[in-house]
């Protein structure tokens, strides 16, 4: 059995219109809801055993602030291939990286993680920022994570609603 957490990064800022895509902070919310989260993770007794994040600012941003809130002191590994990505993306990122760890959180973006999420569970629900999904998963290694695994939602936790 195998834990999916799935993260969607923090509210972003755009104050500076300027900035790509790629490179635009966390806002005061987001910054908030990132420690909240992170909090709630340790809370629940969630806390991964490895953290995989897209490289964007905002992602790595929630990362650090998560990381920070629930003392992990594992490895975050920051994949380029999980900025704006298809589930797809996500998955092979996990198969890559993931064999030895029982619970990885992936922290990345919509609409990849909404429909990654809904894909496995069968949950339609939205996915709105710094939402975290807990997913159960009956596969004994994570090499056999395909895009048609089925997983169980086991909670899905939204920063307004544990505010």
């Amino acid at each position: 059995m195998k834990t999916l957490l799935v993260l969607r990064h923090a509210k972003s800022s755009w104050k500076d219109d300027v900035l790509d895509d790629h490179d635009r902070p966390l806002n005061k919310r987001g910054k908030k809801a990132a420690r909240l989260m992170g909090r709630l993770i340790t809370r629940q007794n969630v806390v991964p055993d490895l953290i995989l994040s897209s490289t964007a600012k905002r992602a790595t941003a929630t990362a650090k602030r998560v990381a920070k809130a629930m003392g992990y002191e594992g490895q975050v590994i920051y994949e380029r291939t999980m900025y704006l990505a298809e589930p797809g993306a996500y998955l092979k990122a996990i198969r890559d990286h993931a064999e030895t760890h029982e619970r990885v959180m992936i922290i990345g973006h919509n609409p990849g993680l909404e429909t990654l999420v809904q894909t496995m569970t069968g949950a339609e629900q939205p996915f709105p920022t710094a939402a975290l999904a807990e997913i159960q998963l009956t596969i004994q290694s994570w090499k056999g994570l395909k895009r048609n695994t089925k997983g169980q939602l086991r909670n899905l936790w939204l920063p307004r609603k544990i505010a």
